[in-house]
């Protein structure tokens, strides 16, 4: 049976981050991946957790689902802050991949979540139009360019990404949820059947 393990890395501000459309994305994942056949494991960092155990849940995972919302171009701290205490333990890593006596090994090679995938969930005020776009605010780069500090957290620790979802325009566009969940949905179909 394959193991998930799903981080919703919300936070709350009352007004524009309530948290249902995130809860929305964090439901729909765990029915697709119940009805799938995975076992499933789950942490709402913001409702508090024990660092040990997510440790333990890291092992555990075949792969990892991470939803948050992207706050000031990154993701939320307390989402920084659980990515802190749980790596820094040093169990995901032997040490940051370097060799005195095997030039050979370079930084950042020395996870040992090896063989373990995760994926990227995201939801944007930002609409779509400004990635990839040279004259657009995240200067021609991509979406996972943008991301580039959270794919690294994970591929520090030997974690090979899947193909990120994201959605747009939440706040200023029109939002169809719906629809956008259906998307979502294909994602999850496409990265982990």
């Amino acid at each position: 049976m394959k193991k998930v393990l799903i981080l919703n890395g919300h936070q709350y501000y009352k007004g524009p981050a309530n948290g249902e459309l995130t809860n929305h994305y964090i439901e729909k994942a765990k029915d697709f991946f119940s009805k799938n056949g995975f076992e499933v494991k789950y942490t709402h960092m913001e409702k508090g957790y024990e660092v040990e155990e997510e440790c333990e849940k890291f092992e555990w995972a075949d792969y990892v689902l991470f939803q948050y919302p992207v706050y000031w171009m990154g993701v939320p701290w307390i989402a920084k802050k659980y990515f802190d205490e749980t790596f820094t333990q040093g169990r995901h890593y032997e040490s940051d991949g370097r060799s005195r006596s095997d030039a050979s090994k370079t930084y950042g090679t020395g996870g040992l979540l090896k063989g373990k995938k995760y994926m990227l969930s995201v939801t944007y005020n930002c609409p779509l139009s400004e990635f990839d776009n040279p004259k657009g605010f995240f200067d021609g780069l991509s979406l996972d360019q943008a991301h580039v500090a959270t794919h690294k957290t994970f591929e520090f620790c030997g974690l090979e990404p899947l193909k990120t979802y994201s959605v747009h325009d939440i706040f200023k566009g029109d939002l169809d949820l719906a629809k956008e969940l259906e998307k979502f949905e294909s994602v999850l179909k496409e990265n982990f059947l």
